[in-house]
């Protein structure tokens, strides 16, 4: 296999639950995924180096499969390999830092007003113990000032953002004495409470003080200062200046190698300008306008009420389980046609809309962490790209064939990570108030470990917070545990749906989940989803009722048009 033989596996050590593995042993079976592939690329591009692709992994998913590519054994070309993508790093600033892509959609929408808590990412735990409340003012600080996106307001410029990062902010932590009676509204108002994203750093931080050992810690940060992999680092960091201010010294931090701003610049500098027909993001866009002709405006969805077009809808939620068996299975299902769990979930969701009436032509979105560079890792900031998944359901496939269909789709999307607003304005869809562009429902897959607010030396139990805003009109997220089991939580728009038409929803995806997994081949429109009494009254509306019982299957010759 040539020299790369022995540089491949150092990239793989991030893998759940795998202390090592041979050089035949496939990437996806042993727990990876979407995240840990863009990781595990990017990290062979800049040891080996090579440039390699995540559709790449997903063709030659072990050692030996990417040893043999990167060695040109595959390509008949021994020994060539280009050069490796530049990777991000710290250099001059201008007088003006821009918004990142991602930030200046986030700025436009809240300039819009109605939105104000929408994009807010809230955490609270109850405390137990002895705790220093002037350790934890100070150690606010210190994670202020570690991270120059915490302390960065975004002042108008001639209608556009730009990234004014303050030297010394006083740090935005608050303590308030309230009791138990008092605390779910005083939680609420503040989880609510909008930044004034011009002039006011965009996390706070507010103890609630109900004993002398008895504490309840809520922190906010706004997504426009950080994402979902931000908190991580945010809590990480917070805890251990907490536990050194505490003991009576200041924090012993490792230095990052960069800071959000910096990755601003590279992000703009590398993808060049799309006025220019020969930058990446022309290239990147141009695939998108091609990906997305012709997709329908709005997915049609099997609400209660039409969506009303207003800036912010109100949000409620309903949990759901599958079970460890049933999620093993899907795994399973998933590793053994080359996807991931993700790539399945995907898949029963697209299968499930279309059953209750969306058509066969079905695009969600999906977030990505738009962190494959390790440099970003401990970094506080908003990375996470947008992207639009398009599946091709006609023909009355069966789940094996619509999870091979969604595979092919969802690599090609992983392979083109775009400024989403940058591809909405390519594309151009037909706008509405209170709509999200290109697509309505999202679906999103968590990893094993669970982010958790705790401080050392004090008890902590999470506390569940409200969701006073929906982003989309439904919000599917996922989550692996260790044991097997998938668990779920539907975000949806409360003057969308009802709760029990949402639970109603969660309970048919189980169904046919289940169905699926028994007769994988099977037609999926064939798949029986509603109960005999539930029939009619979830679909799609003027669209003929679901039927109860199953019809007939369709020949398998007419279900085997895969993409």
């Amino acid at each position: 296999l040539g020299a790369a033989a022995g540089e491949v596996p150092g990239a793989g050590t991030d893998l759940p639950h795998t202390q090592s593995f041979g050089v035949d042993a496939n990437f996806f079976a042993l727990g990876g995924d979407s995240l840990l592939a863009n990781r595990l690329v990017m990290r062979l591009c800049a040891e080996i180096p090579a440039t390699v692709s995540v559709r790449d992994l997903f063709q030659h998913p072990t050692v030996a499969g990417m040893a043999a590519l990167i060695d040109g054994t595959e390509t008949g070309a021994p020994g060539t390999r280009e050069a490796a993508p530049l990777r991000p790093a710290a250099g001059p600033r201008p007088a003006r830092i821009p918004a990142s892509y991602a930030q200046r959609s986030l700025w436009f929408l809240h300039r819009l007003g109605g939105q104000e808590s929408t994009y807010h990412i809230p955490l609270a735990a109850r405390l137990s113990g002895p705790l220093d409340i002037e350790a934890l003012r100070a150690a606010v600080a210190d994670v202020q000032n570690r991270h120059e996106s915490l302390r960065t307001v975004f002042p108008d410029t001639d209608g556009e953002p730009c990234q004014h990062i303050l030297e010394a902010p006083d740090a935005p932590f608050t303590v308030l004495p309230t009791d138990e009676d008092e605390l779910p509204a005083a939680l609420s108002a503040h989880a609510r409470a909008p930044f004034d994203l011009l002039a006011e750093v965009p996390w706070r931080v507010v103890l609630f003080t109900l004993a002398p050992d008895t504490h309840v810690l809520l922190l906010v940060v706004h997504h426009i200062a950080a994402d979902e992999h931000a908190l991580r680092p945010l809590l990480g960091d917070l805890a251990a200046a907490y536990g050194a201010r505490s003991a009576g010294h200041a924090p012993a931090l490792p230095r990052l190698p960069l800071q959000y701003a910096d990755f601003t610049l590279w992000q703009r500098g590398t993808l060049g300008s799309e006025d220019d027909p020969d930058s990446p993001l022309s290239a990147e866009l141009a695939h998108w306008r091609e990906a997305l002709r012709g997709a329908p405006a709005e997915l049609p969805l099997p609400t209660d009420h039409r969506l009303p077009e207003v800036p912010a809808h109100p949000g409620g939620t309903v949990t759901f389980a599958l079970d460890a068996t049933l999620g093993t299975r899907l795994a399973q299902l998933a590793a053994a046609r080359g996807a991931t769990t993700f790539m399945a979930l995907h898949a029963a969701v697209a299968c499930l809309l279309s059953r209750l009436g969306a058509g066969t032509d079905i695009a969600v979105g999906t977030v990505t962490a738009g962190r494959a560079d390790p440099s970003l890792d401990n970094l506080v900031g908003f990375f996470a790209q947008t992207l639009v998944l398009r599946t091709d359901l006609s023909g009355g496939p069966g789940f094996a064939a619509v999870l091979d269909r969604v595979r092919a789709a969802d690599i090609r999307a992983f392979a083109h990570e775009a400024p989403f607003d940058r591809v909405v304005e390519a594309v151009n869809p037909p706008r509405a108030l209170g709509r999200h562009p290109l697509f309505q429902t999202m679906i999103t897959m968590h990893g094993r470990q669970r982010t958790t607010l705790r401080l050392p030396g004090l008890d902590s139990a999470p506390l569940p917070l409200d969701r006073a805003m929906a982003k989309f009109t439904l919000l599917f997220e996922f989550a692996e545990c260790g044991d097997g089991r998938i668990e779920g939580t539907l975000e949806y728009a409360a003057d969308a749906f009802r709760q029990e038409t949402a639970a109603l929803l969660m309970r048919a995806l189980e169904r046919l989940v289940r169905g699926v997994l028994d007769e994988p081949e099977r037609p999926y429109g064939t798949i029986m989803v509603l109960e005999a009494e539930e029939a009619g009254t979830l679909r799609v509306p003027g669209s003929a009722p679901v039927p109860a019982t199953p019809s007939a299957p369709v020949p398998a010759s007419s279900a085997s048009n895969t993409m």
